[in-house]
């Protein structure tokens, strides 16, 4: 039976006689299951692995010196009072659904481990290049889909086109750490065509294309391995492969999930709007997963190659502005307006967390390459959708964007208002392979909900 705040309230009274310790206590409740009720369903993370500037995009700084400022202006947006970088034409039409926060900081300003630090909420538990690890924290698609449980044949977390590389390395904090593989977000590649260079020679075989598939011969060859499998006896170690193949099937039978990789049943113009690249296919992916049953997708926005060179990454050491005027931000605008925009068009974007993450910021000061070096210290990001307040800022960096001046916060907490918007409460236990029981998060919840 599904029970409503005043049903609780009333009972209460009714029931207890007006004690206050009692009423305090179903009022929670009620506020519980008002929050339930009204959670998110599912949550889409725009990844811009590389560490995207935020004096070019959410925090310009027209006011300082001409080394630090750049040559990007500011234009205000839909929002009063709130401003963006002119090369973000398309987004500042969307900021009334953003939350945009500008005091996010950290520690770390290695690729690798600033991802670890932003999908994990965690600090990154070893120096150096940090591949994947059985002991690391669980990534924050890992530890949704340990609450949240997908229909069947659908996976509970997907990684859309592929993984994030450094100088040819998986890196650690994508994946299920110690809530075990079985948590590993599973990658799929999106179908536009587009080659991924580097990325695909480093990944070999893991990355899932759903393309192409004879489901008659798929499904026969299933089931006669699975009857030569049943006189087997399987180890522990293949528990684990065997997880992830009887996934796949179910994922190449899905009707649900094989629908949603169709891209070409999509409205043509639709798809257009998306834009007719890596990053905008795989957005309009996304949404489509979501709406399949999937609840939560991660796209990793920065086409090309990851693996150095002059790849489609957020890496702006050199030539920062041409590459974000002509390349990444262009991508980055017109997918991500149009994924905010297709949400709302179809009403499901108060049921879908929408988040912009990144490594790090960028250095205030402009080198001699015309670029921007890594920066943790301070950087932007934006939230939007599952029950954030659009149309607002929150805190701010000082007047060079070189450290938090007002309500500073880190990646917990970001990790702690994600979880509170998909109804998982932040303090939600989870217990790693020797049953210690940690919760999900060690922030708290931003009030831009």
């Amino acid at each position: 039976m599904s029970l409503s705040r005043r049903h609780l309230l009333q009972q209460s009274v009714t029931a207890f006689g007006g004690s206050l310790p009692m009423f305090l206590r179903l009022r929670g409740a009620a506020a519980d299951v008002s929050k339930a009720a009204s959670a998110a369903k599912s949550c889409i993370i725009v990844y811009l692995w590389g560490g995207m500037s935020h004096h070019e995009t959410f925090d310009l700084k027209p006011d300082a010196p001409s080394e630090i400022r750049g040559s990007f202006n500011p234009i205000q947006t839909v929002t009063p009072g709130i401003s963006i970088g002119e090369h973000l034409p398309l987004l500042a039409q969307h900021t009334d659904k953003l939350a945009i926060i500008r005091s996010i900081h950290h520690d770390d300003s290695a690729h690798g481990r600033g991802m670890y630090w932003n999908l994990t909420g965690h600090k990154p538990p070893r120096v150096g290049n940090i591949p994947p690890m059985r002991a690391d924290w669980p990534s924050f698609p890992a530890m949704v889909s340990k609450f949240r449980e997908a229909p069947k044949g659908v996976p509970n977390s997907v990684r859309l086109p592929y993984p994030m590389v450094d100088n040819g390395t998986l890196q650690a904090g994508e994946y299920g750490g110690w809530l075990g593989a079985k948590f590993d977000p599973i990658v799929i590649r999106t179908p536009t065509g587009e080659e991924f260079g580097g990325v695909s020679r480093a990944l070999g075989s893991q990355v899932l294309n759903l393309g192409e598939v004879d489901t008659s011969r798929l499904r026969a060859r299933t089931q006669l391995r699975s009857s030569l499998e049943g006189v087997v006896s399987q180890q522990q170690d293949f528990d684990n492969f065997q997880h992830f193949r009887s996934l796949a099937d179910d994922i190449l039978l899905s009707s649900a999930v094989k629908r949603a990789y169709d891209l070409e049943s999509e409205d043509a113009k639709l798809r257009e709007t998306y834009g007719n690249h890596l990053g905008g296919q795989s957005m309009l992916l996304a949404r489509r997963l979501t709406e399949a049953g999937v609840p939560i997708v991660q796209v990793c926005c920065a086409s090309g190659d990851l693996n150095g060179g002059q790849g489609d990454m957020w890496d702006t050491h050199a030539d920062n502005f041409n590459r974000l005027k002509n390349r990444l931000l262009p991508v980055f605008d017109r997918s991500v307006s149009a994924l905010l925009q297709d949400l709302s068009n179809r009403g499901t974007l108060d049921e879908t967390l929408v988040a912009v993450l990144t490594d790090f910021g960028r250095t205030p000061r402009i080198n001699g390459s015309a670029g921007r070096d890594h920066y943790p210290n301070v950087y932007s990001m934006a939230l939007a959708g599952g029950g954030i307040r659009g149309g607002q800022v929150y805190g701010s960096s000082d007047k060079d964007g070189a450290r938090p001046l007002t309500r500073p916060c880190g990646p917990p907490d970001v990790h702690a208002t994600m979880f509170h918007c998909l109804g998982i409460s932040p303090r939600a236990e989870m217990r790693d392979v020797l049953g210690r029981p940690f919760p999900v998060s060690d922030g708290e919840v931003l009030a831009i909900v």
